[in-house]
């Protein structure tokens, strides 16, 4: 059976939005090997509508060369996009799952029994809380940059409590903390 696994780059205070602004001065050979690591393990891709559409105007243009072969990777593996809104999906290898939360719900546990490997997922907060409210998100991997942004969105606002236990834990040499949590 197939693992949820959510990636976020976030800062000390939490903030997941625009890791652009924040996050390169912190990447580094031990970070990149563990995004890449991540990468590796995966057979599939989870996201929202937001990110789907943001992704799918963009990679399907790229070629894998210095990206490191993420473009390779995202064109053709297989694709899960969770939407109320999308009446269509048209990039390669992806499958829209639309409908009442408890049918979604449904099928993306049958995707998960069906499925071996991990189901990856970067970012896409709303999802995130989703997955977690519905049981469905097994493990939440955290690279916690040693920076205080100060404003934006962060992974938990107004959300239920949710328990964790952490189940590996390395600090870099940059300060990041790689972190991952699986539901307690």
């Amino acid at each position: 059976m197939a693992k949820i696994v959510s990636n976020f780059f976030i800062s000390l205070d939490g903030v997941v939005e625009r890791p652009d602004q924040w996050h390169f001065p912190y990447f580094d050979d031990e970070m990149g090997a563990a995004v890449g690591h991540g990468v590796e393990r995966a057979t599939a891709f989870l996201m929202g509508r937001k990110q789907y559409q943001e992704w799918a105007e963009y990679w399907p243009n790229k070629a894998d060369g210095d990206d490191g072969g993420f473009a390779g990777f995202i064109n053709s593996v297989p694709k899960y996009v969770l939407s109320n809104t999308l009446t269509e999906a048209t990039w390669q290898n992806t499958t829209l799952l639309t409908g009442e939360s408890e049918q979604v719900a449904a099928r993306l546990r049958e995707i998960k029994e069906r499925s071996d490997g991990e189901i990856a997922m970067s970012g896409s907060t709303t999802t995130v809380r989703w997955l977690l409210a519905n049981g469905l998100l097994d493990e939440l991997r955290l690279l916690v940059h040693p920076i205080a942004v100060g404003s934006g969105q962060r992974l938990f606002e107004e959300t239920p409590t949710y328990p964790l236990r952490l189940a590996r834990h390395e600090t870099f040499k940059s300060g990041v903390l790689n972190l991952a949590y699986v539901p307690a």
